[in-house]
């Protein structure tokens, strides 16, 4: 795998109040896609109109209490928007403040896809469209086999009959960039699929993007002057062939202005997870109100839950790529630099020394997922597209597809731990980012995931705790998604149940979990259970045999 030198940059705002460590920087990689995946799958299978403005949303949730996005304005004292009906799937998504389309897109790993037929990206893009989600960003790398994939999945977009979109992101940490000849590989994918219905057009050019790249050169005097002149402005690609080219390029967004011919916007590949939290940073700011993340297991762990969540809803490093952004000169056919921010549900990986090693988790708890969506709905006019991180990266445990295809080595920590549920979510927030206003809720639903096994049980797995695994807690999340006011109950078996009245619309939740612990959710109205779940497959094991920081996801839908 390819090696890379960590970025320094400091965090501001929230994250300024953290000591400096350059593996918790907002812009560095800290190995997060660095490649398990290059590992081919064929081993693996041996391995087995204008904007509406944004409403006000709720303050972030502390633990056992409840935050609500009401589908009513007048049900609760949270901040909530007016319902607007959903859009017809195969419409285009309504337009921003500058004409062009809100769009939200989910990262597709095709290295995770050697066994796809077109069968298999039919099923996927159905799924998708389904939920809210408007495209597939095809994270390629320099598998041969992967093209044929590609190929396969603008296929099956076409044949679905759908308005949803595919675009190219190159994989710079996996294929190759020092000479000229490696741009021209990237450039057949651009005039390939640049006159395809299915294929992402973005200010009139082809949408394509990156995952890393900022060190390429492909063999001229700097990674700015590269990609300039064998890429985005080469004669191959002008005319019906122009690309507008939003790469995660992994630099301080003060620096973006050395790439002005270069990229048309960015994607913020890590603001989907508060990655500057690590054990460390966290116990220093936890000092200041008198706790510690061992604190997690006693009775001032609202206190705890409550100072890190701050960090969930944090948008500082959307700041300062917008602000970034904006000091690049203008784009030479006048067009504006897109901002691309991504949102994610989870971030575990434990691959031992011996393979990948990675072996950590970002913090994920305080309705990760959720909490992030809001964030972007209340600042969707700064915001041009969203990327889902991601659909079906397996191995480090972000995925909200379904498991399928050929797993990165990852069995271990993903089989059996199903994430739709958070897909099931997806509609919901999609749609409010795209229109300005949350759906109406129109059927009763209640999400809940956990972790497999409690923080600090240990188990005879030699690859060991991952770093930073103190920054969780034993708690069963929830959100209840309610038609009208109501009464949520959650329970576990081990502890007594919590009750809470919630008004109509979306409410987030939480209660204590301990081992042997289960989840139970029931919604009543009017002395009537409306529903009343408990998934199968779920027990909190006290005595694992291997670490697992995965969530176990489900919705009673």
């Amino acid at each position: 795998m390819r090696c890379f030198t960590l970025i320094p940059f400091t965090v501001l705002t929230l994250a300024s109040a953290l000591p400096f460590n350059k593996h918790s920087s907002a812009f560095d990689r800290l190995s997060l896609h660095t490649r398990h995946r290059r590992i081919t799958a064929r081993d693996d299978l041996g391995a087995q109109s204008a904007s509406i403005p944004a409403s006000s949303l709720p303050a972030t949730s502390s633990s056992a209490a409840s935050t609500t996005v009401a589908a009513d304005p007048t049900t609760a004292s949270a901040s909530s928007s007016s319902p607007l009906p959903s859009a017809s799937s195969e419409a285009p998504p309504p337009p921003s403040t500058d004409g062009n389309p809100k769009y939200v897109v989910a990262h597709h790993m095709v290295g995770n896809t050697f066994p796809y037929t077109i069968d298999n990206w039919a099923s996927d893009i159905a799924l998708a469209n389904a939920n809210g989600i408007d495209g597939f960003a095809l994270n390629i790398g320099s598998d041969s086999w992967q093209p044929a994939r590609v190929a396969d999945a603008y296929q099956a977009a076409l044949q679905s009959g759908l308005a949803f979109k595919l675009f190219i992101s190159f994989d710079m940490s996996a294929l190759p960039c020092a000479s000229p000849d490696d741009a021209a590989a990237l450039r057949k994918y651009i005039t390939t699929y640049a006159n395809h219905p299915n294929q992402l057009i973005y200010h009139n050019r082809v949408f394509a993007g990156t995952f890393a790249g900022e060190t390429c050169s492909f063999g001229q005097g700097s990674p700015a002057g590269g990609w300039a002149s064998q890429f985005t402005q080469h004669p191959e690609l002008t005319g019906q062939n122009a690309v507008y080219f939003v790469p995660s390029f992994f630099v301080d967004p003060n620096t973006f202005s050395t790439f002005n011919d270069a990229m048309d916007g960015a994607l913020n590949w890590n603001s989907g997870w508060p990655i500057q939290l690590t054990a460390d940073s966290a116990n220093t700011v936890l000092s200041s109100v008198g706790a510690s993340l061992s604190s997690l297991a006693s009775a001032v762990s609202s206190t705890v839950t409550k100072t890190l969540s701050q960090f969930v809803g944090s948008t500082d490093t959307d700041t300062q790529y917008l602000n970034g952004l904006q000091a690049m000169a203008p784009g030479a056919d006048g067009s504006p630099r897109a901002y691309m921010a991504t949102v994610s549900p989870w971030f575990f990986t434990h691959y031992s020394p011996q393979t990948f090693n990675k072996n950590f988790i970002y913090y994920s708890d305080s309705h990760l997922y959720p909490t992030r969506w809001e964030s972007l709905i209340d600042n969707r006019d700064k915001i041009d597209l969203v990327e889902i991180v991601t659909w079906n990266d397996y191995g480090e445990s972000h995925y909200i597809g379904p498991i399928e295809g050929a797993q990165p080595n990852s069995q271990a920590w993903v089989d059996g731990l199903n994430h739709t549920g958070w897909l099931d979510m997806t509609k919901y927030y999609a749609e409010a980012f795209k229109t300005g206003s949350f759906p109406a809720i129109t059927e009763d639903k209640i999400y809940m995931w956990a972790r497999t096994h409690p923080r600090d049980a240990d188990a005879p797995d030699p690859v060991g705790k991952p770093s930073n695994f103190q920054l969780t807690e034993d708690s069963v999340w929830a959100v209840a998604m309610t038609t009208a006011p109501a009464t949520v109950t959650l329970s576990t078996g081990t502890s007594p149940p919590q009750t809470f009245q919630v008004p109509a619309g979306m409410t987030k939740l939480s209660t204590p979990l301990s081992a042997g612990g289960i989840m139970h959710g029931t919604i009543e109205r009017n002395g009537q259970n409306v529903v009343d779940f408990q998934p199968d497959g779920f027990v909190f094991q006290g005595a694992p045999q291997t670490y697992n920081y995965n969530a176990f996801v489900a919705v009673s839908s």
